[in-house]
């Protein structure tokens, strides 16, 4: 997921249908704020997890981590040195937080991926990185067969970092610092379904205490 160029753009027309019908949706909901970046769709809503579900979730996400992976590289790499947790998609909170999420932006519950937890702690970061799929990459083959091309990131942050961690839209000039219970979502693609470069994001180092996200990542078909 480092720059690399497309060879093609699949699932266009997807992306560019999904991109429109959640914008729209967004935007008619007065609980969601859009945030100002001129080259991304990118939204946010406050308090969109309790205090007590984003505590229980930082509890499963320590239950279950694991060093953080890369298609195109190991963690030993240093691109990615988060603990991830692939949550119990049947667990009770994990299946309502999902399906939160789903209504609120009006996609179906089957395009998108299981909830993944992250967890960062003193020194850990995520270089900047795209969500979306380079189809030139060995990968591409595998993630077309089991979805296709992602479409829209949602990201929740669960707790206060005592100091860094933010989000940063390294190409936008932008940093988000987590703020607890609050949810990121934004456009993987540009208007016409082309994936947007503009997206290039990253987990910046946590400098003192911890950092715990959840993600949900949608595709373009139903993913599995």
């Amino acid at each position: 997921m480092t720059a690399h160029s497309l060879s093609a753009v699949p699932d266009q027309e997807a992306l560019r249908s999904l991109g429109a019908s959640v914008c729209a949706r967004l935007a008619d909901n007065a609980a969601v704020h859009r945030i100002a970046a001129p080259a991304i769709a990118l939204f946010a809503v406050g308090d969109f997890l309790a205090d007590h579900e984003c505590a229980q979730l930082c509890r499963m996400i320590d239950a279950a981590a694991r060093p953080s992976g890369l298609h195109e590289m190991d963690y030993d790499s240093g691109y990615r040195t988060s603990f991830s947790a692939d949550l119990d998609p049947q667990h009770p909170l994990t299946a309502q937080v999902s399906a939160r999420i789903d209504a609120l932006i009006g996609l179906p519950s089957p395009i998108g991926e299981p909830l993944q937890g992250q967890r960062y702690t003193p020194g850990q970061e995520f270089k900047p990185h795209n969500d979306w799929f380079y189809t030139s990459e060995s990968y591409w083959p595998m993630e077309a067969a089991r979805g296709g091309q992602r479409s829209w990131t949602a990201m929740a942050y669960l707790n206060a970092v005592e100091a860094g961690g933010a989000t940063a839209f390294t190409l936008q000039s932008l940093e988000i610092e987590p703020t607890p219970g609050a949810l990121l979502l934004w456009n993987n693609a540009l208007p016409d379904g082309t994936p947007n470069e503009a997206t290039l994001h990253a987990g910046l180092p946590v400098i003192a205490g911890s950092k715990y996200i959840v993600t949900k990542w949608y595709r373009t078909r139903a993913f599995g």
